[in-house]
């Protein structure tokens, strides 16, 4: 991690503008086709949700914007961000969630392992042991019941909070293709929307190559 010289940043004009408003968080929602990486799921009998956390979060490691974050008004650049995603807890009846956290790994297989052996061990429903401090994280949901076309989150109205929010819904068949709705969610001080087209670009041609 290293702190930004806001003075000689580029986006320092850019940064100050969006960093005054009192919410500078904007959403976008899409659809991005999945035909290919499920059936590459399936073929390796691979969890779609957390092989879709590995792709989602690999590819968000791409683009640099992604990986500032804002620290008591300062801004910083992590070297790598993990997933920190909601999954349901099998083990009991209440139809409650947890949210995990998991390092990311190089492999999707390997982290596809280690995402259902953490979720699956872990009896707490939140465990802040792991996230006090951190910020060098996407936080990631998964609403597998419903092909939303718009989705908002819950958030803290603090001008500072710079962690992306990544969300996805039930895929559908669209034609040909297997559609997802997805949706990304950032902060303008640090993300403009042309980091999220580059973003989802990329991220389609990472699950189709996938295939």
């Amino acid at each position: 991690m290293k702190q930004i010289d806001l003075e000689n940043w580029k986006r320092k004009g850019h940064y100050e503008f969006f960093h005054r408003m009192d919410y500078p968080q904007y959403n976008i929602c899409m659809n991005i086709d999945v035909t290919n990486f499920l059936q590459f799921t399936r073929e390796k009998e691979l969890s779609f949700y957390y092989a879709m956390i590995f792709a989602s979060t690999t590819v968000l490691n791409q683009i640099e914007n992604f990986k500032y974050r804002i620290q008591d008004d300062k801004v910083v650049l992590h070297d790598k961000i993990h997933p920190s995603f909601t999954d349901m807890d099998k083990n009991n009846e209440d139809d409650l969630f947890k949210m995990v956290t998991v390092d990311l790994t190089d492999d999707i297989e390997t982290f596809v392992r280690i995402a259902k052996e953490t979720s699956e061990n872990q009896t707490a429903y939140f465990a802040p042991e792991k996230l006090v401090g951190r910020d060098d994280l996407t936080y990631i949901t998964c609403l597998p019941w419903i092909s939303f076309t718009h989705i908002s989150h819950t958030i803290s109205l603090n001008n500072n909070d710079s962690v992306p929010r990544l969300s996805w819904g039930k895929y559908f068949q669209q034609g040909e293709k297997i559609v997802l709705p997805f949706s990304v969610q950032v902060n303008h001080a640090l993300v403009d929307g042309l980091h999220v087209g580059k973003y989802i670009e990329q991220l389609q041609k990472f699950i189709d190559a996938m295939a």
